[in-house]
């Protein structure tokens, strides 16, 4: 007897997800019924797939080669569901979208039900991660990605750009002086991020260049965190113009230095493979969220 696409799927998720627990989960099974299944997709094949203990998980060498082979023919059934609805010119299918937290729940968040109305046969899958991800190893067709790209495997649709803004709170200002030169921020509290070290490079003029490397007093890995942190009152933040439009707005954040910052704009993309013809789902998704973007200020 042959495997299955539906058990191929639970071996794939048993080791995307790390346990068999969250495999479970993430199926929508009991656990009992995804380790039956890896149970027999090892007695079928004569093989341990995955050495499991009670601690730990990890690929035997058979397991790999069974993995990405697994990988490449549930690729290909989706594949094929594709080239039947664009038959049917009627987008469906599961379509999974990576973002950073911030640029998910400011940007992309506010437009879902919209896009939900538009294409109900697609199913989304949100998913945010601070740090670039590969798109093979998490399944994710679409990413998107806030600066400079430099992974020449992936096609990628420009978005607009980004404004980065130096901001802190009217409190912290009030407590600490408003800094009027670039030096002064070496006297100051500054929210940095703990990676990339890139983004702890401030767009700023000042007499060594027109990037200022800081030292930060509390770093956070995501934009998301740095915001609330400056809104608290916590010290002076470097951020995109889509995390803090509403709160420059309402006066939560005051802008500073503004005429002393240098190439301030970063670029947006969205980055997908494309091997051959671009699914319809991803298409009407870039589309979509493309013309929405063009409509916000702070792009």
């Amino acid at each position: 007897m042959k495997a299955n696409s539906d058990e191929l799927l639970v071996f794939v998720s048993v080791v995307e997800c790390g346990s068999i627990s969250a495999a479970a989960v993430q199926l929508g099974s009991a656990a009992s019924a995804v380790s039956r299944t890896l149970s027999k997709l090892e007695a079928r094949f004569q093989t341990t797939l995955i050495n499991r203990t009670t601690r730990r998980m990890e690929l035997s060498e058979e397991g790999r080669l069974f993995l990405g082979r697994a990988r490449r023919v549930l690729h290909e059934l989706e594949q094929l569901e594709e080239d039947l609805a664009l038959r049917r010119s009627s987008p469906s299918g599961r379509l999974r979208i990576d973002a950073a937290t911030p640029f998910m729940l400011h940007v992309i968040l506010p437009h879902i039900g919209e896009f939900r109305r538009c294409y109900p046969q697609i199913q989304l899958e949100l998913n945010s991660n601070e740090q670039f991800i590969d798109l093979l190893e998490q399944r994710t067709d679409i990413a998107i990605r806030i600066g400079t790209l430099n992974d020449s495997t992936l096609h990628a649709r420009a978005l607009g750009f980004c404004q980065q803004h130096l901001l802190a709170s009217p409190e912290y200002l009030a407590r600490h002086g408003t800094p009027q030169h670039v030096a002064e921020l070496a006297q100051h509290s500054l929210l940095g991020f703990t990676q990339p070290s890139v983004l702890n490079r401030w767009p700023l003029l000042h007499a060594e260049g027109d990037r200022l490397a800081i030292q930060p007093s509390v770093a956070a890995s995501s934009g998301e965190t740095l915001r609330q942190l400056a809104i608290d009152g916590q010290g002076i933040a470097c951020l995109s113009g889509f995390l803090v439009g509403q709160d420059l707005a309402a006066g939560r954040l005051q802008a500073l230095l503004a005429d002393r910052l240098s190439n301030a704009r970063l670029p947006i993309h969205a980055v997908y493979y494309r091997n051959s013809e671009l699914a319809l789902r991803i298409r009407c998704f870039l589309d979509f969220i493309e013309a929405r973007l063009t409509e916000m200020p702070a792009l």
